[in-house]
């Protein structure tokens, strides 16, 4: 007898590839969305948002009101002369307000995400965490008073009589970006001890307030203190490097190298910092 024959065996058909990972080619359209976010928050609170702008235009025409008042009774601090510390407050106060622009308020908020266990949420969303915890929100704000400080330095420059080529130019702005850089390294390493410890926005405004220290010149420090905010917290290099560029005063090049090689050093110890702390994590609830 002819055995039965066997019916015919249907292919299986194979799984679908998976969806290619979208890269960082998306992260601009991300990141327009966040602008959009924060003008729409901005403007919802408009008084708010204008009130904040005067009186931080207050505290900057304060800050160069304290130097008119000092160069009332001295020709020099050190080696700078009244209107290279006008461009230096200027720069300084230039820094701190794009700072404040992208990443004050994000690094000012992790640790409340922690603790109220909102940062669950951020850790699921398919882009990349840091990204989202940094520059979620902008404070546009800053941007006004950020104009205001660059006006005060090209006034100061006009007094002084220099004329800054584009090198110099983009020395500054390169160098200032580096400043920048360093500051949201180290808030945003201050803020991953939220991960560690109940509260840590004390430690963040702690920290906030020691740009008070870049605003003075280099010259007006000595000994530790110099050292110390020199080469552990390199705050005196933030501003006084970049300006020495505009105003074509440097004279010590390894000034502006050690702000870069600060700069690169922040960001590995800030970015070693995040990953450690965040595998700690194990959510709010547990």
């Amino acid at each position: 007898m002819k055995p039965p024959s066997q019916p015919a065996s249907v292919p299986t058909e194979s799984p679908p590839p998976p969806a290619p990972a979208l890269g960082w080619s998306r992260y601009p359209r991300i990141y327009g969305a966040m602008w959009r976010n924060s003008l729409v928050r901005e403007m919802g609170f408009k008084a708010n948002f204008l009130l904040w702008i005067l009186v931080e235009l207050l505290w900057f025409a304060l800050q160069l009101s304290f130097f008119s008042v000092l160069y009332s009774h001295t020709d020099r601090i050190g080696d700078w002369t009244r209107w290279e510390v006008v461009l230096l407050v200027g720069a300084s106060h230039f820094i701190q307000q794009m700072f404040q622009a992208f990443f004050l308020v994000n690094c000012a908020e992790i640790s409340d995400l922690i603790h109220t266990g909102k940062l669950d949420f951020m850790l699921l969303l398919p882009v990349n965490t840091r990204f989202v915890l940094s520059l979620r929100k902008v404070d546009l704000g800053a941007f006004v008073n950020a104009a205001s400080a660059a006006g005060v330095m090209a006034f100061a420059l006009r007094e002084l009589g220099r004329t800054p080529s584009a090198a110099q130019v983009g020395g500054f702005a390169t160098l200032a970006a580096v400043g920048i850089l360093i500051h949201y390294s180290l808030m945003f390493l201050l803020a991953t001890i939220s991960f560690w410890t109940v509260k840590a926005q004390g430690i963040v405004y702690g920290y906030y307030n020691l740009f008070n220290i870049a605003r003075y010149p280099d010259a007006a420090y000595q000994g530790g203190f110099r050292r110390f905010f020199t080469f552990v917290i390199p705050m005196l290099l933030v501003s006084n490097v970049p300006v020495k560029v505009l105003a074509q005063r440097l004279t010590e090049p390894l000034d502006a190298l050690w702000l870069l090689i600060a700069g690169v050093a922040c960001a590995v110890v800030s970015e070693i910092g995040w990953r450690v702390s965040v595998r700690r994590y194990t959510s709010a609830s547990s």
